[in-house]
């Protein structure tokens, strides 16, 4: 019986002396976390501050090795936070990637057991040291163009902090380039109700609108971009361009005049202005604009194309009055016509109808060997 006693004894110790070691383990741990804080607040190095992590980790490997400390949510939150920070300053790349997949292993557990937020602090600092790590990794891949893991990792750092419109739109734009068109409009969204100002924003906005047939919210977004951005050469062209698919033409032609007191040389707004001209049939104007757009580029070739339609078109406007000159008159316009779709046939030679309008022309001129060579063009191309 006095060896029974004996014997139970040892054991009553030997247990006692295990669950006093293991939460001497977690103390260690706990200190270390103290002590690397106090690190990270006098600035030291991040050699010594491995140094503390390490000690802590030790510990806490311990500490998970045991059958009651395993289960204490305060062991898995050290580690969290522990493992988490090393990810940070560890210049070794496998082993921070190491650090970090064990952080989210920890964190993970931690949540799951912490029944009453006992832990709180030490898992919000774990999942903001992820975050940060995540927001790093998905900037790597970002800039290796690897947009898929891109897109999942700054998507989680993004929705985790929803007011930073660098994050927002860095996600949109990784959406974008693995087409995840909704997911895309979805940051960009977010970037613009956040406060960003960059046009490129508005007008990627506008151009997704249009392709899902909402004209009238493209349009919107376009005005809210070019009021940030007040004549913004890209916002602009591509507001003149949508007022004009939608024909709001008076519109469009009150924008373009604006512009033009603003952006005198620039083609595009003379030819558009032209452009409205010419569909209002004030031919003599429009001409008066493709030629301002030409004296900015000669080899623009819608420019020349449409002064080209100008003319055929005033030419016959010319044949149906009484003038006495007015065979004179058609013939000269028709001269111009021609001239302007030369030059438009020889810096695009494969445009159908530029070749089909010079055919009609040497036809009326009988000039058979032209149009013959321009019918085998038209035939090849």
């Amino acid at each position: 019986m006095q060896n029974c006693f004996k014997i139970l004894l040892i054991a009553l110790i030997f247990v006692s002396f295990n669950a006093v070691a293991q939460k001497s383990q977690i103390l260690i741990a706990r200190n270390a976390v103290g002590k690397l804080q106090a690190s990270i607040a006098n600035k030291e190095n991040e050699k010594k501050q491995l140094a503390i992590i390490n000690e802590g980790l030790k510990a806490i490997e311990s500490a998970e090795k045991d059958n009651k400390t395993k289960k204490w949510a305060e062991t898995w939150s050290i580690k969290s936070y522990l493992m988490s920070f090393a990810s940070l300053i560890d210049t070794d790349p496998n082993n921070a990637n190491k650090y970090y997949d064990n952080a989210i292993d920890a964190v993970a557990k931690a949540k799951s057991i912490d029944r009453y937020d006992d832990n709180s602090g030490l898992i919000k600092a774990s999942n903001h040291n992820i975050l940060i790590k995540k927001q790093e990794k998905g900037n790597e891949a970002f800039f290796n163009n690897d947009f898929k893991e891109a897109f999942a990792d700054l998507k989680d750092v993004g929705d985790n902090f929803p007011a930073d419109t660098t994050l927002a739109l860095n996600t949109a734009i990784c959406a974008l380039n693995i087409q995840a068109y909704d997911e895309a409009l979805t940051y960009f969204k977010r970037a613009k109700e956040n406060g960003i100002k960059n046009p490129s924003v508005f007008q990627k906005m506008a151009q997704m609108y249009v392709v899902k047939s909402e004209t009238e919210t493209a349009i919107k977004t376009l005005e809210e971009g070019l009021a940030l951005n007040p004549f913004n050469r890209f916002l602009t062209n591509d507001y003149i361009n949508l007022l004009l698919d939608t024909e709001n033409y008076s519109k469009a032609q009150g924008l373009i005049e604006s512009n033009l007191k603003v952006e005198k040389g620039n083609k595009l707004l003379y030819f558009l202005y032209g452009y409205l001209q010419q569909i209002g049939g004030n031919n003599a104007t429009a001409i008066l604009a493709y030629d301002k757009a030409l004296s900015t580029d000669q080899n623009y070739f819608d420019a020349l194309y449409q002064l080209s339609l100008a003319y055929i078109n005033t030419a016959n406007e010319t044949l149906r009055k009484s003038d006495a000159d007015k065979t004179e008159k058609y013939k000269g316009l028709i001269n111009r016509a021609q001239f302007a779709l030369q030059r438009a046939n020889e810096i695009n030679p494969n445009d159908r109808k530029t070749v089909q309008l010079l055919i009609d022309i040497y036809n009326k001129k009988g000039a058979t060997n032209k149009v013959q060579e321009l019918n085998r063009r038209l035939q090849e191309l």
